[in-house]
């Protein structure tokens, strides 16, 4: 198995070619006028680490790692932050030890250890945070502080083929979890852009978004039981279809981000494998006029599985448009019926709203596996899309400033959203002296009373400088996104980066409560500080 990059997005095995880079590095000389010169990590034997403060006892000795590896592989997510800090072998907060539980008994004695000792404990699936979430920042009040690596856990452990839902423990890797599924014909059916790299335990933890567009897509959806292993003890919540029984105890857990323990298993909602598809493209001549075509489409009932609105400037850096024109994907799947009705009322409604159908959206019915008929536009935005983390890592290298945020509006919110946070990056961009920058928009999920917008923003960084330049900019965003009424995040999580926006977002006395309810279930606060809530 490729062994994961330490400083970087995915696997080294996976990272661009030489002759790829150099190829982005000659778009960047011709769009930018920038010369750009390709920085290299250093080893992990050139990092300064500093000493760990504490020891694990012998009871937890055969579980956890000290080496530099594993404290610098588990310092940091893989946000723009990240990645710029680690070509620096600017490790700030790496965790003192990794202990890796291999039964929930052990992690049980990882909080006793930690809440005992003073000791911060922050849970790490796949480490794909982008957020600052997995980061061992915990200030001056701990004693030290550990990463709890959840890899151990990683099996499914019965599947209901009945009731179509699985027991599975939460540190299952996406492909891993498919794979022990597959013999059953089952699927989670839920792919983040993370999905190689990213858990069932850190979705779940992070209220993630997956596959679908539309209907059950972020993992809250599919969530029907969770066990959580907290300082105060384990609790498990009831296995039901629904319920009505009080506050739900799988919310309160449900993107709790490790602040109130560690989640351990779920039991989750599957669906048999797609067997039928149909879809295609469509072209409109600018964003916001594809923007209405979305909505009639997210109000029709049709419930699209893709339902991809990307910008011109998007298409074009992606490869299926030329700058003038934006393009809508759209996907229909099912495992017990064609689907070729469905794509030609999507059809015909995108053509209502002004839009420019490529061929014809009900001919391309196949299997999931051999989708022969996906459209063109379509296999060039999913192969763009799956090496996005490792292009912008390498624009990183190319010292550009490269990041993406998200937001959820209501649809009448939207236009007057797009325009704010257009306008407030483009000035941050002018103040930090990036004004040639690019801002690009697509929608990553839609709802019948509003999309997600998601912001890709590329511009050239000043050396040394590029994390200040970076801070101005998100700050000037998120500024923007809540003065327009939008969330601080739809599924990258809140984390230690998006703490004081999301702060200003929850009602003051949800927060108390929140307070309260981690007082209770972790009495020591050693569970993922800064995160969600303070120590009051």
């Amino acid at each position: 198995m490729p062994e994961r990059s330490w400083w970087g997005w995915g696997t080294d095995t996976g990272a661009l070619s030489d002759e790829e880079v150099e190829g982005i590095a000659e778009v960047l000389r011709r769009r930018f006028g920038v010369e750009a010169r390709r920085r290299r990590p250093p080893a992990v034997s050139q990092l300064d680490l500093p000493a760990p403060r504490v020891s694990p006892p012998r009871s937890l000795a055969e579980i956890a790692s000290m080496s530099a590896q594993d404290r610098a592989g588990h310092a940091m997510g893989k946000a723009f932050r990240d990645v710029v800090r680690a070509l620096r072998g600017q490790l700030d907060h790496p965790p003192d030890a990794v202990l890796r539980p291999r039964t929930e008994a052990e992690v049980a004695a990882v909080l006793d250890w930690c809440s005992s000792a003073g000791i911060a404990a922050v849970p790490y699936g796949g480490g794909s945070s982008v957020v600052g979430g997995v980061e061992p920042d915990v200030g001056e009040d701990y004693a030290g502080a550990v990463s709890v690596d959840l890899g151990a856990l990683d099996q499914v452990l019965e599947i209901d083929e009945v009731s179509q839902a699985a027991r599975v423990q939460a540190g299952v890797l996406g492909p891993s979890l498919e794979a022990q599924l597959r013999p059953a014909g089952l699927t989670l059916r839920h792919f983040p852009q993370s999905f190689e790299f990213s858990t069932l335990g850190g979705w779940v933890a992070t209220r993630a978004g997956g596959h679908f567009a539309t209907g059950p897509t972020h993992i809250d959806d599919l969530v029907e039981a969770l066990r959580v292993v907290t300082p105060a003890g384990t609790l498990e919540t009831r296995r039901l279809p629904g319920s009505g029984a009080g506050p739900s105890p799988d919310r309160l857990f449900l993107g709790s981000e490790g602040s109130l323990g560690v989640i351990t298993e779920a039991w989750v909602r599957l669906r048999p494998r797609p067997r039928f598809r149909a879809g295609g493209s469509c072209r409109f001549p600018d964003f916001l006029a594809g923007a209405q075509a979305v909505r009639a489409l997210a109000q029709s009932g049709l419930m699209p599985a893709n339902c991809r609105l990307v910008d011109p400037a998007e298409a074009q850096v992606n490869g299926i448009g030329d700058g003038h024109e934006a393009v809508l994907l759209v996907g229909f799947e099912s495992a017990d019926h064609p689907v070729t009705a469905w794509a030609a009322r999507a059809e015909e409604l995108v053509r209502d709203h002004g839009g420019v159908p490529e061929g014809s959206w009900t001919g391309g019915e196949a299997t999931a596996e051999a989708a022969p008929g996906r459209p063109d536009a379509s296999a060039a935005w999913r192969d763009a899309f799956l090496r996005a983390p490792y292009v912008r890592d390498v624009l990183v290298q190319l010292g550009m400033v490269c990041e993406t945020f998200e937001t959820a509006v209501t649809w009448d919110r939207f236009e007057h959203l797009h325009a704010t946070v257009t306008e407030a990056v483009r000035g941050a961009l002018e103040e930090v002296g990036a004004g040639t920058g690019v801002l690009t928009c697509r929608f990553t999920h839609v709802y019948p009373d509003g999309p997600a917008p998601y912001f890709t923003l590329v511009a050239p960084g000043r050396e040394g400088a590029e994390l200040e330049q970076w801070d101005t900019v998100k700050a000037a965003a998120q500024e923007a996104v809540l003065a327009a009424g939008g969330t601080v995040t739809h599924h990258h999580a809140v984390g230690r980066v998006h703490r004081p926006w999301y702060d200003r977002q929850r009602p003051a006395l949800f927060g108390a409560a929140l307070q309260a309810a981690k007082a209770t279930l972790d009495p020591a606060w050693v569970c993922n500080p800064g995160v969600l809530v303070d120590k009051p």
